[in-house]
């Protein structure tokens, strides 16, 4: 689950609410459900969510697009993945770029392990080792690698037609929607989530190559990654000691005295992150109360205990808050 924890940016949401704007039964309110993500939130670039929420929200764009990792897949260009997706563009071929975007996977903000390997004269791009339990496991992987091989296109400037492309899941009901990202022999029920092209391509000079940009944007990568890395494993601390004893969580005070700064570095650190303590809390009960409702022999006051609330009213106010929706009606 610790993926989950991450925060990202509104980036997937925001495609995501675009790709179904015209879909009369699709509204934002009906795709945002369950998320704890406010309207007036999405066009802020300073908001960062939890993956949890994020994934919510793709869950509920599924009820109306069986194929929505796809098509999804299928807007997500080089430009979606900021500064490393620059720092791809300018690098001198094709094989350097991958190079560099497989170094920095924090960066690429993946739910995978990608890799690229060459066999005989092709070369895959797998991505494996999926391991969130959410039923959602399809949908990334098309989305996925979707997105990837619209990435090859664009980092070519060209179409790029795959030789093979493989999926561990079994053929959906849509898959002949496959064809558009990948017209070429599909085979499911595979060893792996993969798809290759001539590994000749890996020599290739990159039409936008450019050294000098290139060295400059790479060490940018470099700080950033960095600084994200630092700034997660900061979060994951703080997270920890939250989820020790959500029943009677440390204040801030408390917090910061356990993390050896003051309180108001603390909440420095969290608003760096497009958070705050109670934001944090908020997301972790919330997790954690939708794990207990789907314990159908548990009631509603025994769940608000275990998660700190006085009484069953307040904690009943707060799922309310949080999903828009009463915590006897989620459980139904």
């Amino acid at each position: 689950m610790l993926l989950y924890s991450k925060l990202t940016t509104l980036h997937v949401v925001t495609m995501l609410l675009e790709h179904f704007a015209g879909h009369p039964e699709a509204t934002r309110q009906v795709l945002l459900h369950g998320s704890g993500i406010r309207e007036t939130e999405l066009g802020n670039p300073d908001v960062r969510i939890t993956r949890l929420q994020e994934q919510q929200v793709c869950r509920n764009g599924l009820q109306f697009c069986a194929e929505l990792g796809l098509e999804l897949g299928c807007r997500m260009h080089v430009s979606a993945y900021g500064l490393l997706g620059y720092a791809a563009l300018s690098s001198n071929t094709f094989g350097e770029a991958w190079d560099l975007l497989l170094q920095y996977p924090a960066l690429l903000g993946t739910y995978f392990r990608l890799e690229l390997v060459v066999e005989d004269e092709l070369a895959w791009i797998s991505a494996s080792d999926y391991c969130i339990q959410d039923n959602l496991e399809v949908f990334n992987v098309e989305m996925c690698l979707a997105s990837l091989k619209l990435l090859c296109e664009d980092l070519l400037g060209r179409p790029l037609r795959p030789s093979a492309a493989q999926f561990r899941h079994a053929p959906p009901d849509y898959a002949e929607h496959y064809g558009r990202s990948f017209g070429c022999a599909r085979q499911f029920e595979a060893a792996r989530n993969a798809f290759a092209f001539p590994a000749s391509l890996l020599l290739q000079r990159l039409p936008l190559a450019d050294p000098v940009t290139n060295a400059d944007i790479r060490a940018r990568c470099r700080r950033l990654n960095a600084e994200f890395s630092n700034r997660q494993l900061w979060l994951e601390r703080v997270r920890e000691l939250l989820l020790a004893d959500l029943a009677a969580p440390p204040t801030l005070v408390q917090l910061a005295v356990q993390l050896h700064c003051s309180p108001r570095s603390l909440r420095r650190h969290l608003q760096a992150l497009g958070t705050s303590y109670q934001g944090l809390l908020d997301d972790m009960r919330f997790t954690r109360a939708k794990h207990l409702l789907g314990e159908q022999d548990m009631p509603v006051c025994r769940v608000a205990e275990l998660l700190g609330f006085s009484e069953t009213a307040s904690f009943r106010h707060a799922f309310q808050r949080w999903s828009g929706i009463a915590p006897s009606r989620y459980r139904a």
